[in-house]
């Protein structure tokens, strides 16, 4: 559908988009103004796509929000202008912009599960997006909806339209995000962080999906990401951002081929390069001790929603799963959305139970569920999750957080472990100034490192990582990876690493195991796999994780096609 009464004629080279010397402010507690976008300018054309990278913190996001003509609170454009369609965006009104948003412009935000309605069907709030926003009837929406998921590549989409968001994996909601963001053809589409919950080749699927309802429709997009492979799969021009200010922008290939600027370096360093002859000092070379997981045979799956007493389970979400974690050793697990890894993580941390198989620690059978474990148990595994804003409380200043487990497990008086607290804040590159701040008062990439300290903070021997980069920039990842593996190393702690970035996989872990639909296709040690795939998926994994690496440079990787 075409927007032709809010929208002008726009010609393809025209830019539809002019952002000039544009300044963004926040009022800090003392009073002062503080610069989080300064002086930024560029030019969008209909039917372009520009990539915006940095590190957290730098002011992509907030850049992004006024795109859309919003400021959070405490925050307010100082300088410059924002034209959209020749329309300047700070000078209209709210209603104005309301009317705008969502059929002229849209916006996919960095958190999916925070930016739907937990309590309502994810198919109704599409509906209400087509309703409201293109003005199609209730029948006409519902029918609509359904061709949007399937379109996004959402497995039986009328079933999954009934769903609420917390019965969806995190790559499924942010697909459902997806389709509400580009269900009215708005001519601006503004992406912040879009593929941090997917995996590989289902943010191929996506991106690609996107690329081309974007040149069906002369769409312009802004995407906003951490990810360097994503900007060279699918943009034409790249902005780098560093404390607000544009660092260096031009065309993608040439870039990423010759930076002229050493922080774009830094970047593009942590790209996935399987071609190196050596791996990252920090993936450790050495043999293992002795078991401390033992996975065998283990199934589970989910309760189909029922009014019965016994409701019948669904298709199995894990299927024979048999692994085994040494001591200090760390074991990656990456496949995609869907394929079981959080549900294996959930497992093995207590918050589910499995029904099939048996999970050994330490020698001794595990209780499934957490409240079934004793403290120790509790103690000795951990686990840092996907979304580090929905696992903090709001109304907890983030030293708490860290400062419970201290107290809880180790008995520590509140002097000594906010020295502690402030330690682990120091170990990840965190100042001990963010101590007394909320979760949302810190940037995504803080409230991941904050996530990771509470962890840390229990000494486990066992930590499950989910996603544990997912919000981290490449050059603060690399930083927390270091911390990491220096944490591990002095602690002796074994991790289960879940993650989309194989990249981390690469830095981080001795062994691999690759899953899809439920089932572990083919596990073995790092480099062997990555260097030679046995399995069409993994190969195709590999491919789309070192697109960054072979940007405007010959093939790096065999991905055997």
């Amino acid at each position: 559908m075409r927007w032709g009464w809010m929208r002008r004629e726009v010609a393809v080279a025209d830019p539809v988009l002019q952002v000039c010397d544009l300044s963004i402010a926040w009022c800090g507690p003392d009073g002062r103004a503080n610069r989080v976008v300064d002086g930024v300018s560029f030019d969008l054309a209909a039917g372009g796509t520009l990539g915006i990278a940095g590190e957290s913190g730098s002011g992509k996001s907030t850049l992004a929000r006024a795109l859309l003509g919003h400021c959070r609170a405490g925050s307010a454009i100082t300088s410059g202008s924002i034209r959209l369609d020749g329309d300047d965006l700070a000078a209209l009104s709210e209603p104005e912009l309301a009317r705008r948003r969502g059929r002229l412009m849209a916006m996919v935000p960095q958190n999916p599960l925070a930016s739907l309605t937990f309590h309502m069907p994810v198919g109704r709030q599409l509906e209400e997006v087509l309703r409201w926003r293109a003005g199609l009837s209730a029948s006409a929406a519902r029918l609509r909806a359904v061709e949007l998921f399937g379109q996004m590549g959402l497995p039986e989409p009328e079933r999954l339209a009934r769903r609420y968001p917390h019965q969806l994996s995190g790559g499924q909601r942010q697909r459902v995000v997806l389709a509400c963001a580009i269900a009215c053809d708005p001519l601006l589409l503004v992406l912040d962080e879009p593929t941090t919950a997917l995996d590989k080749t289902t943010e191929a699927q996506v991106l690609d999906l996107i690329r081309r309802l974007r040149a069906a429709r002369q769409g312009a997009m802004v995407i906003v990401t951490h990810d360097l492979n994503v900007v060279a799969d699918i943009c034409d021009r790249v902005l780098v951002m560093q404390h607000g200010r544009i660092v260096e922008q031009g065309a993608v290939g040439t870039v990423f081929a010759a930076p002229r600027e050493a922080y774009t370096r830094v970047l593009l360093g942590a790209a996935l390069r399987v071609e190196e002859a050596s791996r990252a000092s920090c993936a450790s070379r050495t043999a293992p001790g002795p078991a401390l997981l033992e996975i065998a045979g283990l199934g589970f799956r989910y309760a189909r929603p029922s009014l019965l007493r016994r409701a019948p389970l669904g298709p199995p979400i894990l299927d024979n799963i048999g692994l085994t974690l040494a001591r200090g050793e760390v074991l990656g697990v990456i496949g995609e959305s869907g394929s079981g890894k959080t549900t294996l993580g959930g497992i093995v941390t207590g918050l589910l139970a499995g029904q099939a198989g048996e999970v050994r620690f330490d020698g001794a059978g595990l209780p499934g569920l957490a409240a079934r474990r004793t403290r120790e148990q509790r103690r000795r595994i951990q686990m840092v999750f996907q979304d580090p804003l929905s696992s903090l409380n709001p109304r907890r200043r983030v030293g708490d957080a860290v400062m419970r487990p201290l107290r809880l497990f180790h008995g520590l008086d509140q002097r000594e472990a906010a020295r502690r607290a402030a330690a682990l804040f120091e170990d990840l590159g965190l100042e001990s100034a963010l101590l007394s701040r909320f979760p949302r008062q810190l940037s995504g990439g803080q409230q991941q490192r904050v996530a990771i300290a509470r962890a840390f903070a229990a000494e486990p021997d066992l930590l499950i990582c989910d996603e544990i980069t997912s919000a981290l920039d490449a050059s603060v990842q690399a930083q927390v990876l270091d911390h990491l593996a220096a944490m591990q190393r002095r602690q002796g702690t074994a991790m289960l690493l879940i993650t989309h970035d194989l990249s981390v996989v690469w830095r981080m872990a001795r062994r691999v195991a690759v899953m899809q639909g439920g089932r572990i296709l083919e596990t073995g040690q790092t480099e062997a796999i990555f260097r030679n795939p046995a399995n069409p998926y993994t190969a195709a994994l590999l491919g789309a994780a070192t697109r960054a690496a072979r940007a405007g440079q010959p093939e790096l990787v065999d991905t055997k096609g």
